[in-house]
């Protein structure tokens, strides 16, 4: 990297102690089993569990420390040009139902961290999209209309907190910005204390959809419940297809300290420059963490180093930061109609249930969605659950992303086994720290030489459906670009929906 962007570890982890609960030993029941222990998993427990019913939440590896542990922590129903999309792609009715659930979870956070004496470092603040180019001032117009007609408290302005200049933004009032791991790591020690289960390190690899359901984990234990929600960032069992409906995004983060009277004192994103968003935290010595979010990119299909040089260079430049003390990244799923899926998880469903495809808003959408789920099964469904349906289908609306991702997938599918440049041949002039996928043994194998100079070679095709993986140069990952499972240098899987590791290779070779 050109110059110093701190440790590589989001602040929201660095600033908390891990997680020890206990790993899945023996069969088990529960009334409600949720895959999945970041946001979505564990506010859809805690909503559940106030109905009544028992309830165990199933976490791969530690709660907390997948996308919610590195996302940037704006809880908000503003959400960059949702509004004049909705009104435009569905209708007013449509937009309007998406601003009530969301302010309701922003709402709804803000009572119950209150109500549990949570010190999450919780602060109101206006949310504002931006542009600086004059091209743009008609989206924000449109934006501020739209979302004034869908109900909330927003106004087209052109003076902001921040330290330059903009041709227009729409600002809306009392959204929230705070640590989630501070917030989610209390509401799971409460969960516990009120009679809820949480397994860490178990892995779920199978799902009979029967009465009662049944999940086998990699550990060979059933779990026994008559419900199920997947809630695992990208649902982890393909039988619905949602594959085919979600398009993976990782997004970088880059964060250093600024003087409290440099604070812009609200949260910004604008879609210029692949995106930049901007937020601040309390930090150490009465200073301000500036948070620097964008440069989003399809996973494996980019140099991550040059973003996250990018992102800093743009903090450097706008900002007065002392230094860049972190950098990190993020991943989140989109949906081809850009609404969530959170529901029933195929139209043959009786007791699964989903929710995922946040499309980057994901704290807001996971408070959300343990709302609208716990709603379902009390069978008193929430007014706007209708539109975050999984089994909707909006043929118009969806077409064009539909084809988009299906011809993104083909190409990394088949095309990346074709290309010349795909493949090196020797990893003779693979330097320390860095990985390439290469040809060994009639094998595609991705190979990795760690700062020692040893290699670490694995296959490179994703265990999910087939692609070809790529290496990550920032993150030190192996990245499927085709639905973004992740895998460490050994092959460990880092991010679904692949559940099985990238098999090792014995080359002979060290």
């Amino acid at each position: 990297m050109n110059s110093p962007i701190g440790v590589p570890e989001s602040y929201w982890m660095q600033s908390t102690e891990q997680t020890s609960y206990p790993r899945v030993t023996g069969d088990i029941d529960a009334d409600v089993a949720v895959i999945g222990g970041g946001i979505a998993g564990l506010c859809c427990a805690w909503e559940i569990a106030g109905t009544g019913r028992s309830v165990t939440v199933l976490e791969a590896d530690r709660i907390v420390s997948g996308t919610t542990g590195y996302t940037t922590a704006k809880v908000s129903a503003q959400h960059t040009l949702v509004y004049d999309s909705l009104r435009s792609s569905f209708d007013a009715e449509t937009a309007g139902m998406y601003a009530r659930s969301q302010q309701d979870a922003v709402e709804h956070l803000v009572r119950t961290a209150a109500d549990l004496g949570i010190d999450c470092e919780l602060e109101r603040a206006p949310a504002y999209t931006y542009v600086t180019a004059p091209e743009g001032v008609d989206q924000i117009r449109a934006e501020a209309a739209a979302a004034t007609e869908a109900g909330l408290s927003a106004s087209l302005v052109t003076e902001t907190g921040l330290p330059f200049e903009v041709a227009a933004a729409i600002r809306v009032e009392g959204q929230v910005q705070f640590h989630p791991r501070r917030y989610l790591l209390a509401l799971a020690a409460e969960l516990t204390r009120r009679g809820g289960r949480i397994f860490e390190r178990t892995r779920v690899l199978g799902l009979d959809e029967g009465d009662p359901c049944r999940l086998s984990t990699e550990d060979g234990a059933t779990v026994r419940a008559r419900d199920v929600v997947i809630a695992t960032h990208y649902p982890v069992f393909d039988r619905a297809l949602l594959f085919t409906r979600l398009q993976p995004r990782r997004e970088l983060a880059v964060a250093g300290p600024l003087s409290a009277d440099a604070d812009p004192s609200g949260m910004y994103i604008t879609p210029e420059e692949n995106t930049r968003s901007v937020r601040t935290a309390p930090y150490r010595d009465g200073r301000r963490l500036l948070i620097v979010t964008g440069e989003h990119l399809r996973p494996g299909t980019a140099s991550t180093v040059d973003r996250f040089d990018r992102l800093a260079t743009w903090a450097r430049e706008h900002f007065p930061v002392d230094s860049i003390d972190y950098h990190w990244g993020a991943q989140d799923n989109t949906t081809s109609d850009d609404l969530p899926y959170i529901g029933r998880f195929h139209p043959g469903a009786r007791h699964v249930y989903v929710s995922t495809g946040f499309g980057g808003w994901g704290m807001t959408h996971g408070i959300a969605g343990g709302r609208i789920l716990a709603a379902e099964l009390a069978g008193d469904p929430l007014p706007w659950a209708r539109i975050y349906d999984p089994r909707r289908l909006h043929p118009v609306v969806e077409s064009g992303s539909l084809l988009k991702s299906g011809l993104d997938v083909g190409r990394h599918l088949i095309g990346d086994r074709l290309a010349p440049s795909t493949f090196r041949d020797s990893s003779d002039d693979l330097a320390p720290g860095s990985g390439a996928v290469m040809r060994r043994s009639g094998q595609r194998c991705a190979v990795y030489r760690d700062e020692a100079g040893r290699l670490h070679t694995v296959s490179a095709v994703c265990t999910h459906l087939g692609c070809l993986v790529a290496f990550n140069d920032a993150e030190t990952s192996w990245d499927c670009p085709c639905h973004g499972s992740r895998f460490d240098i050994d092959g460990k899987v880092l991010e679904g929906p692949a559940t099985t590791p990238l098999r090792p290779v014995e080359t002979g070779e060290d």
